[in-house]
């Protein structure tokens, strides 16, 4: 089993190897495209974003700057917006539906390390996807852990930091995120 299809299925994985390396670099490079495109440009931004990710929804707004490591892992719902520095780490697969909106410096990460010091210290990762639902705002600063799953018409509070699943019609906040609101 490859390096790539180890990461893809959420296994210990070591990302030094020769073609994620050279794939995140390439993704780096596109990034840094996107980021420096004025928006005056827009088609051609449109047509970085469809090289780019995995599923480029027809109506698409992400303001720069925006990182991620692979792209192809990224499957955007229709009529996505994400405001300012935007960071998608995609390891693995990471799902959002339609209707979303993603406040400024929002981190979404499937990628994480292992617990075992000896994994950690010989270079391995490992990662979990993320799905988030239909009609969800995601508020500025928040932070979506690995393995991961928001359900539908979820809004989450500025600044927190999402370690679990939470279902739908629900307003989360805090570190760990809670319920705080039923909708």
């Amino acid at each position: 089993m490859s390096e790539k299809s180890k990461m893809i299925a959420g296994e210990l994985y070591l990302p030094s190897d020769e073609v994620l390396t050279n794939e995140r670099i390439a993704t780096s490079q596109l990034c840094q495209r996107y980021n420096s495109m004025a928006e005056a440009v827009a088609q051609e931004k449109d047509t970085l974003l469809s090289e780019l990710l995995g599923t480029k929804p027809t109506k698409v707004n992400i303001e720069p700057l925006f990182r991620c490591d692979y792209g192809y892992n990224i499957h955007l719902g229709d009529n996505f917006y994400s405001n300012y520095d935007l960071i998608i780490l995609d390891v693995c697969e990471v799902r959002i539906g339609i209707n979303c909106m993603i406040g400024p410096r929002v981190s979404i990460c499937t990628a994480t390390h292992p617990l075992d010091a000896d994994q950690r210290n010989n270079g391995y990762e490992l990662g979990a996807p993320i799905n988030i639902g239909d009609n969800v705002w995601i508020g500025a600063h928040a932070v979506i852990n690995p393995g991961v799953t928001i359900g539908n018409n979820v809004v989450v509070a500025s600044g927190a930091v999402v370690t679990k699943s939470f279902d739908d019609n629900v307003v989360v906040a805090g570190v760990p995120a809670t319920i705080i609101k039923e909708l």
